[in-house]
Order: structure tokens, then C-alpha cells, then sequence
């Protein structure tokens, strides 16, 4: 029988891609989702248990044991994760800390199984591909707190029987993502005939469809990996690439103007990883 689950940020970018794999699967889920939000899952099995709460990040350890009870393993991609905000927002202390509390519940509840959604921004960033062993050297509050809850994790559960997978993502885009954002900035912009203002266009990432992106999370998850693993293509692309390749399917490459925007000083120049494969 195929383990029961439990998400948090199943309404999110990422998490609504997971739950649609746990769905696909025929998965027996638990939900922590915020209060008024259940609307945003949509049509879900009746193997499927919501539990709403206003702050999942402030909830104490003995809140989540209760929740982990009768829970086979824990997907975790709940994050602060605005656009323009995120990378540098106070918040990110709040989702380390909510997320500690959740993993001693997690201990508490003899959980066999611990995923998280980390970021590829926790690595040191050069131009080497990144792997599971590069050193981690975040510059940014959001990858300083990913990087300290995997280290912080890592140290907990070695101590314990529960399994410990984190699953580092990079340049995920596609279905829901958030308006401003480049991909849906892209196709909205290019769908009006608008011009589409950009930088320079040179930076090297490695793009991943989200869904890929939540299938390969979710199988993670029920598979044996434990530590750290990318969650990514291995294919790099510029940002210049990959606009042209969609300003191409409208037929409107004239339309992109590189260089006339500021490269933003999260721009790094080049970020792309060694896949995951299942083992």
C-alpha cells in the first residue's frame, strides 16, 4: 500500500504540482493548508484530509506530533516566497524556526519520513555545475535560512530513525506561477503585442518545468534518497534563450528589448545543477 502523506504548501507554486503527482498516484494525503485557502485546491479525492490553520510557521512541535499522527512521510515546500521580497524578508527567519518546531513534532510522531524543498541559492555560485556536495555559502536571508534548516535537520534526524531527503530547486516556471515573474510576464506581454522590457539577458540558468519539477519531488519522496539532492534539468539557458524561444512561438521576436532594464543584484551570472535521477 502506498504511504499516507502530508503536504504543507499545497496551494502554492511548487506544492500544487506535488499534490497533482500524490492525486495521479491514488495517495492518501493530509493537508495543513491556511485557513480560507482550501478553495484554492480544487476538486480533491475523498482520501484527501484538510487541516486548516492561520500561521502553519507558529505552530509548536507538540501541534505538529498530533498532526503527524498516523503520517507516513512529510513533503514540506511551504515557504515565504513573494516575488521582490522573499530573498531578503525577515520573514525567512520565521520559516526556519516554524520549520524546526515542525520536524520535532515530526520526531515526537516517530515520522519515517522528512522532504524538503530547499533552494539551488544555498550553494556557493560560480561557474561550475552545482552539485549535492558543492559548499554552501548563501548571500541572501531566504538562502541563509534554507541552508540553515537543512543543516539544522540534517543534525536532528541523524539522531533519530526518521529518514531525511532535501530537495534542492532551481529555476522552476510554468502552471500558477505568480504574474511577475518572467515566464508570465513573457506570454502575457508577447500575447498583447507589447514590448517586453529586460535585462541583459546573459545570465545562465537551469529552467525547469514545475510540473517536472513536482513529479520529481514527489518521487523523491517515496523513494530511498536521503541528504541533498537538485531538483533541476542539467540543461543550462540563458535568459536571453529562453525568452526567444517563447517570443518565437508567437512569431514576435522584435518585440524583446534586452538591455534596457538594470540587472537586479540577484542576477548571478550562472546557476545550474546536477540532476537527481531515480535510483
Amino acid at each position: 500500500m502506498t504511504p499516507r502523506v502530508l503536504i504543507t504548501g499545497a496551494t502554492g507554486f511548487v506544492g500544487r504540482q506535488i499534490l497533482a503527482a500524490c492525486i495521479a498516484r491514488n495517495v492518501s494525503m493530509r493537508l495543513v493548508v491556511r485557513a480560507g485557502w482550501q478553495e484554492k485546491l480544487g476538486t480533491l479525492p475523498e482520501t484527501c484530509e484538510i487541516v486548516e490553520v492561520e500561521d502553519l510557521f507558529a505552530q509548536s512541535a507538540e501541534w505538529w506530533a498530533e498532526r503527524l499522527t498516523g503520517i507516513d512521510t512529510l513533503i514540506h515546500s511551504a515557504w515565504y516566497t513573494e516575488p521582490g521580497k522573499y530573498l531578503t524578508s525577515p520573514r525567512n527567519t520565521d520559516c526556519l524556526i516554524g520549520t524546526l518546531q515542525m520536524a520535532r513534532g515530526a520526531v515526537q510522531a516517530e515520522l519515517r519520513r522528512f522532504v524538503g524543498v530547499g533552494t539551488c541559492i544555498e550553494y556557493q555560485l560560480g561557474p561550475k555545475i552545482l552539485t549535492p556536495d558543492t559548499v554552501l555559502a548563501p548571500s541572501t536571508p531566504y538562502g541563509l535560512a534554507k541552508a540553515a534548516a537543512f543543516q539544522a535537520l540534517s543534525g536532528l534526524f541523524g539522531e533519530t530513525k526518521t529518514e531525511f531527503l532535501w530537495c534542492r530547486l532551481f529555476q522552476p516556471y510554468g502552471e500558477g506561477e505568480h504574474p511577475q515573474r518572467l515566464y508570465p510576464y513573457l506570454h502575457r506581454c508577447l500575447s498583447e503585442g507589447k514590448t517586453v522590457t529586460l535585462g541583459s539577458g546573459r545570465e545562465v540558468r537551469d529552467f525547469i518545468d514545475v510540473k517536472t519539477a513536482g513529479a520529481n519531488i514527489f518521487d523523491a519522496a517515496l523513494g530511498k534518497d536521503v541528504g541533498a539532492i537538485n531538483i533541476c534539468t542539467g540543461i543550462p539557458k540563458s535568459v536571453r534563450e529562453f525568452a526567444t524561444e517563447i517570443a518565437e512561438t508567437y512569431d514576435r521576436t522584435d518585440l524583446l528589448k534586452f538591455g534596457t532594464l538594470d540587472n537586479s543584484a540577484s542576477d548571478w551570472d550562472y546557476i545550474v545543477g546536477l540532476p537527481w535521477t531515480r535510483s
